[in-house]
């Protein structure tokens, strides 16, 4: 009976983890489609050049 608790929290354990990953993987697809990282290099790129132009 002891060793099937363990196995249950061991299976409880590796179901978040597998979620946590899972998220994490749907979320920078989801950035890549979106162009999100472009458009914040785009934006980064503009901050510089006025920050340059201040100077």
């Amino acid at each position: 009976m002891e060793n099937e608790k363990d196995h249950f929290w061991l299976y409880i354990g590796g179901l978040i983890i597998a979620t946590i990953v899972l998220v994490l993987i749907l979320k920078s697809r989801e950035m890549e489609v979106s162009g999100a990282g472009e458009s914040q290099k785009q934006l980064q790129s503009e901050v510089e050049r006025q920050l340059m132009k201040n100077k």
